[in-house]
């Protein structure tokens, strides 16, 4: 997650006016092409990420992905919709731009930070 507020190197402070907040996602699964995905979401209006607990799996069984008013929402639940509220047992992200790339080399534990050129 980032924003595009910065302090340069003259210690001035840079403060866009318009939304700012992206947001990459990595994915990763067990089936090729594609085995893995990056979504960026630009422009974020929303976020809601519960920690998994300790002794449980991180599995995303099930998502969506849809537009609803000019936002874009992912979501880790299948029946998840915003009209119907925001549930707080379900992981979302909202925002007013989603990109996706195929990341098939970004497989395996390493942390990966892809550049918004290549998506």
């Amino acid at each position: 997650m980032g924003t595009e507020t910065y302090v340069d190197e003259d210690l001035s402070m840079s403060v866009p006016g318009e939304l700012d907040t992206n947001v990459k996602m990595l994915f990763q699964r067990q089936y090729s092409d594609p085995s893995a995905i990056e979504l960026l979401f630009e422009g974020v209006t929303g976020i809601h990420i519960i920690p998994t607990p300790e002794n449980y799996d991180s599995i995303i069984l099930d998502a969506i992905i849809l537009k609803n008013n000019g936002n874009f929402y992912w979501a880790d639940d299948s029946d998840f919709h915003p009209a119907k509220g925001m549930e707080n047992s379900v992981n979302w992200v909202a925002a007013k731009k989603l990109m996706w790339r195929e990341a098939n080399d970004w497989m395996g534990k390493q942390n990966r930070y892809g550049d918004n050129e290549s998506i």
